[in-house]
């Protein structure tokens, strides 16, 4: 027989702020983090009935948190790939369409910049995404988001040297992952 019990009452003083930092870090947006946090509120409510007391609240809150937070990417990826759906136009002095009026021109150099930008930073996020788990929240963290080192090391109950030997893994890995992915 389990001694931890349930009380939805209690949840947003007492687990909002944890549930959101650790969601924040995860999905580097402030609302998307939020929403992430009250959607795992509702699916709390809905599914009280399933908690049978082997973990403590927060901790089945936690195993609600990052389903959500896997759904969400699971959902933005699975929009990638699709066609682009072409809306025509006319106003008072021009007719067109929409897709086609908004493709980079080729002789711009301010377009090349931002489609080599673009392409760089997602070669950065798929190469972060072969970076183990915990690997690539710390170097984000740590190199992209700015947290201090004793922030970091706190949250993940590691030392300061065994925070700068992930970080240096990390860009090593990177580093690499580049070299054949982008260079």
């Amino acid at each position: 027989m389990s001694t931890n019990t349930i009380d939805p009452n209690t949840w947003v003083d007492k687990y909002s702020d944890y549930l959101f930092n650790y969601t924040i870090v995860r999905v580097d947006n402030k609302e998307i983090a939020q929403d992430l946090v009250q959607e795992t509120f509702f699916a709390g409510l809905k599914s009280m009935k399933n908690f049978k007391g082997e973990a403590s609240e927060r901790t089945w809150l936690i195993s609600i948190l990052k389903r959500k937070i896997i759904d969400h990417y699971r959902k933005i990826n699975s929009n990638k790939g699709k066609a682009e759906v072409r809306i025509n136009y006319t106003d008072s002095e021009t007719e067109g369409d929409w897709l086609e009026e908004r493709v980079a021109d080729p002789f711009d150099g301010n377009a090349e910049g931002e489609i080599e930008n673009e392409e760089l930073g997602l070669a950065i996020h798929n190469c972060m995404g072969k970076l183990p788990e915990k690997q690539a929240t710390i170097f984000k963290m740590k190199t992209i988001q700015g947290f201090d080192t004793e922030a970091i090391c706190n949250e993940f109950d590691i030392t300061a040297s065994n925070l700068w030997v992930i970080i240096h893994r990390a860009r090593t890995a990177m580093a690499e992952c580049l070299e054949k992915n982008w260079f």
